[in-house]
């Protein structure tokens, strides 16, 4: 019994039984796969706003990602100052912006 085991598992071939990089293969494309459809749309999505605030300027109209409605009335480094109604403005952190609805010309 012993003998048969032996010979199945393939021992008394003189070998490995394979290539041992053609175990890593699958997970290769595991992360392969993993980059193309979670991380590289992610990285382009996030340059794509970056680019956004960085082309903010006076009297665009935005929505930050808190749903505020705001006319943009100064665009600092870090801080976009939004004027939400009549004599009221707000100051907001740039990446709090969600989207540009309208663009000043």
């Amino acid at each position: 019994m012993n003998n048969i085991m032996f010979a199945l598992s393939g021992a008394g071939q003189g070998g490995e039984g394979g290539n041992p990089f053609m175990m890593f293969v699958p997970i290769i494309l595991i992360f392969v796969v993993f980059y193309f459809i979670l991380i590289r749309p992610q990285q382009k999505k996030q340059k794509a706003h970056q680019a956004l605030l960085s082309q903010l300027k006076k009297g665009d109209k935005v929505v930050t990602n808190g749903g505020l409605y705001g006319t943009v009335s100064d665009a600092k480094d870090h801080v976009v100052v939004l004027k939400i109604a009549e004599n009221v403005k707000v100051e907001v952190v740039k990446s709090a912006v969600a989207t540009v609805i309208e663009k000043k010309e």
